[in-house]
């Protein structure tokens, strides 16, 4: 088996983007586009990846890491330009070369897969990955000879009345062999209106050669990202697939229109998700749980039978049989408990809760350990921050503390104490003991008949 390349065109500055973020980075369902498209080359065992970088290249560097190689287009003068600058990685490798944009996040391994194994059965110099569109207006159009092979590109603007009725068109990603690629990118000229060295170039100049030139039809849907409306498209199409794919594997999405899953998240059978649920990457989901309506979970991880509506988590995990919200914000770092319930108007942070407790309204526990069957009062307060440094609050086993409590931190409340309502707790509580930290109550008779008469 020869070994397998990739060159990933990643230098463009993307102007019609009108962004001060590199086109590349910009996300399609939570992940950069040309993440997308290094992760599905990673996944093809391609043996060496090229990345060729220009504008923005050391955020990309960052954003793809060193898994990969990188070269540096300097100068973008078109895509066999871009391609040449990988000459002194690849240029003296035998071997099949994939060139796919960096800016194509829809083109899933599956098909490059695909498009690998018709060239290399066919013995082809080159393959292009070609799509049969209703209106191909505006992209170059396939002409195939009568044996069935590639016989040129033809832009739209030089293609004749009869070529522009063809429907086929260049996606723009190609399967090369390597070689071959590398010796005909010399003779390639830039002899046109924009001075640029382009890519379908090499396939005419392999077509004159007599070498053989395939073209792979896919029905996938692919999306080159230019502007803004092209990657609302490429989102709304990714979004699409992705939530097909859940809904096969046993979720039940109630509105897809309105439910959003990023990339690389996992979700188990019979879970039921909601209108206005948004779901981010990393988050992994256990099977009969019930997500939104209107919920956010951002990389959290969610045990089996769990209830969250109307609420906002991120960078937590929650626990078999637990229920959260409505309108409760868990915070990162947050671990809620088996069986744990958060009710309205709570807020979590950095906080742990053991199996049972109950946190019900009103209420906000930052920098917190609850231990279990620890029932926690309306408008309890963790009173974690002094200005400087942030402290910690223990909540140890069937502890009850009642509404309106303060707990100024560090502070320990013991095993089964009662903390009484309207306390503000500034020492740690002993097991079993009862804290009332609050002025005893005084009453002034008939003085409200003196305001009255202030009024």
């Amino acid at each position: 088996m020869s070994e397998k390349f990739a060159i990933v065109l990643a230098a463009g500055q993307g102007t019609r983007m009108k962004s001060k973020l590199y086109k590349v980075l910009h996300p399609v369902c939570g992940k950069p586009m040309v993440q997308h498209v290094v992760d599905n080359l990673v996944e093809l065992q391609a043996d060496e990846i090229v990345v060729i970088v220009g504008h923005g290249a050391d955020k990309v560097k960052q954003q793809l890491g060193d898994q990969i190689e990188y070269a540096m287009q300097e100068q973008q003068l078109g895509t066999a330009h871009a391609v040449m600058q990988a000459d002194s990685i690849l240029g003296e490798k035998r071997g099949t070369t994939l060139v796919v944009s960096g800016d194509e996040p829809l083109i899933s391994s599956d098909t490059l897969a695909a498009l690998i194994r018709t060239h290399e059965q066919s013995h082809a110099a080159a393959t292009i990955l070609t799509r049969v569109m209703e209106d191909p207006t505006g992209y170059g159009r396939v002409i195939r000879a009568d044996n069935g092979e590639v016989a040129r590109i033809v832009e739209q603007k030089d293609a004749t009345e009869d070529e522009r009725k063809v429907r086929e068109i260049n996606t723009g990603t190609y399967c090369f062999d390597n070689e071959k690629l590398f010796a005909a990118l010399k003779l390639v000229g830039n002899d046109n209106a924009q001075g640029e060295y382009y890519l379908p170039d090499v396939v005419e100049i392999l077509g004159r050669q007599g070498e053989r030139i395939e073209g792979f039809i896919t029905e996938e849907i692919t999306v080159g990202v230019n502007d803004r409306v092209a990657l609302a498209k490429a989102e709304a199409l990714m979004r699409e697939r992705i939530l097909t794919r859940h809904m096969r594997q046993g979720v039940t999405i109630i509105d897809p229109s309105s439910t959003y899953i990023e990339t690389e998240v996992e979700i188990g059978r019979d879970t039921v998700l909601y209108p206005g649920t948004i779901i981010g990457s990393g988050t992994v989901i256990g099977e009969d749980c019930v997500i939104g309506p209107h919920t956010q979970l951002m990389n959290c991880r969610v045990g089996n039978g769990v209830e969250i509506k109307q609420s906002v988590l991120m960078n937590s995990q929650i626990d078999d049989e637990a229920t959260v919200g409505p309108f409760a914000y868990i915070r990162p770092n947050s671990h809620i408990g088996e069986s744990v319930k958060i009710g309205d108007f709570v807020e979590i942070k950095n906080t742990s809760l053991g199996k049972g407790s109950k946190v019900s309204h009103l209420t906000y526990l930052g920098d917190a350990e609850v231990g279990s069957g620890v029932n926690v009062g309306c408008g309890t307060v963790t009173v974690n921050y002094d200005g400087v440094n942030k402290h910690k609050t223990i909540i140890k086993d069937n502890s009850f503390i009642g509404c309106n409590a303060n707990l100024v931190a560090p502070v320990t409340v013991g095993e089964g104490a009662y903390i009484a309502a309207g306390s503000t707790i500034t020492r740690d509580v002993p097991d079993e003991a009862l804290a009332i930290a609050r002025e005893r109550q005084t009453n002034k008779e008939d003085y409200a008949k003196k305001l009255t008469k202030k009024k």
